[in-house]
């Protein structure tokens, strides 16, 4: 969340009317992972407040350009456990086959649902799909508060929690709790107001995402492809679709994005390669400069940062919404046994369960991009045999079907939970 209102952050003070935060917990941020763990909490029993800062809406009929997600199988666990997958689940394509490769070396991993006892390691879902679903799920809650549109302009820190200062088309409201949960993305306002600092790094990158047809059918197959020049994407979709996310270096982005269809084609064509033989029809491509975003810390007095506003990843192997919902997911179960969802002992919990998942997940993404990618030839043999370790030894390839499913740490118990 992004505000142009100039905000001061008070220490502890006495306020007027009376504080009453009453076990409140107050979401700020109403995307794909706040409005998860506010379904979450509200099902949980907890009294909630969530601030988002667009009004709620059904978005408009499916388009062939529209944005789509890759859901780890964790993440399709959690949805389920909370309400939402049904509603959206109609929708979703599976992904059965994973092919990891890079260009110009032997080496190549594949992951198979059947052979690690699945149906799928992973779903593709339009953004707008799961948007809608959350949204249905949420005007289903029973005790949750919501604010929309509204923008967190001032807090003020309690012993017992924060008031909030929020604008609403109505006016000015303060909201008391005894917890504050920044969950509002990668320039977090949360995270700036509590003076929790954060490590960025600048990949130097940008990411085309668009939707193309390709001439063979994906097969509910995802490609993951390396190359000097970044890696490339292709994720199966409906009606023999694929969506694809190209990497290219910043320096260039402004020249692929002047490319014609044809041009960008061809570049993603000799990019890819012809797996899936002839790309063609690229919908309306959408630029992503590449950078991590790394909260120092995930708590503060009575607060807590969770999804993006706590770490924003590489999207190699499409870990941002799936590592954000099992922050959610955790928080909510912490919360939902705990009399004071606010006390430090419980956020130290929180901070402590999701360090194995965040740490790792950050470092994999972070370290597979920079040796994949890396163009020095001595390289090259290296990156071919772990290639085909992970592919012919089964302890390394269930690690690394288990992590890409979303299972690593400690998670939390609804991941677990296997889809009807």
């Amino acid at each position: 969340m992004r505000s142009d209102t100039r905000t001061a952050y008070h220490p502890r003070m006495t306020l007027s009317p009376p504080f009453s935060p009453e076990g409140n917990v107050l979401v700020v941020g109403g995307g794909l992972v706040g409005a998860s763990l506010a379904i979450a909490l509200d099902a949980a029993g907890c009294r909630v407040t969530l601030v988002e800062a667009a009004a709620p809406r059904a978005d408009a009929q499916p388009s062939y350009d529209e944005r789509n997600l890759a859901l780890a199988r964790a993440t399709v666990n959690g949805l389920d456990a909370i309400g939402v997958w049904p509603l959206a689940a109609a929708q979703a394509t599976p992904i059965r086959h994973i092919h990891v490769s890079r260009a110009g070396e032997f080496g190549s991993a594949r992951l198979d649902a059947a052979t690690h006892g699945v149906d799928a390691l992973g779903w593709t879902l339009p953004a707008r799909e799961l948007g809608s679903a959350l949204l249905r799920r949420l005007d289903a809650c029973q005790r949750l508060v919501r604010l929309a549109p509204a923008s967190l302009v001032g807090l003020t820190q309690c012993d017992d929690g924060w008031r909030a200062q929020i604008t609403t088309q109505e006016g000015e409201q303060h909201i008391d709790a005894a917890l504050l949960v920044g969950a509002d993305g990668t320039e977090s306002f949360v995270r700036a107001q509590l003076g929790i600092g954060a490590e960025v790094h600048d990949y130097q990158q940008t990411l085309f995402v668009c939707t193309v047809t390709p001439e063979r059918d994906p097969a509910n197959r995802a490609w993951e492809r390396f190359s000097d020049e970044g890696p490339i994407a292709m994720l199966p979709l409906a009606e023999r679709r694929c969506g694809m996310v190209l990497t290219v270096a910043s320096d260039m982005a402004s020249d692929v994005a002047a490319m014609n269809d044809a041009e960008f084609i061809a570049l993603a064509q000799h990019r890819f390669g012809w797996r899936l033989g002839r790309l063609s029809r690229p919908g309306k491509r959408h630029p992503y400069a590449i950078r991590r975003v790394a909260a120092r810390n995930l708590i503060a007095h009575r607060a807590v940062l969770v999804g993006n506003a706590a770490q924003t990843v590489h999207p190699i192997g499409a870990q941002g919404f799936n590592l954000g919902l099992r922050d959610a997911l955790t928080l909510a179960e912490l919360v939902a046994q705990a009399a004071d969802p606010g006390s430090h002992p419980l956020l130290e919990r929180y901070a402590a369960r999701r360090a194995p998942d965040r740490e790792g997940t950050m470092a994999m993404s972070h370290d597979l991009v920079r040796f994949a990618c890396m163009p020095q030839a001595w390289l090259a043999p290296f990156r071919s045999l772990a290639l085909l370790a992970y592919d012919r030894v089964p302890p390394l390839q269930r690690v690394l079907a288990r992590r890409g499913m979303g299972f690593r740490g400690e998670p939390p118990h609804a991941v677990l939970e296997r889809v009807p």
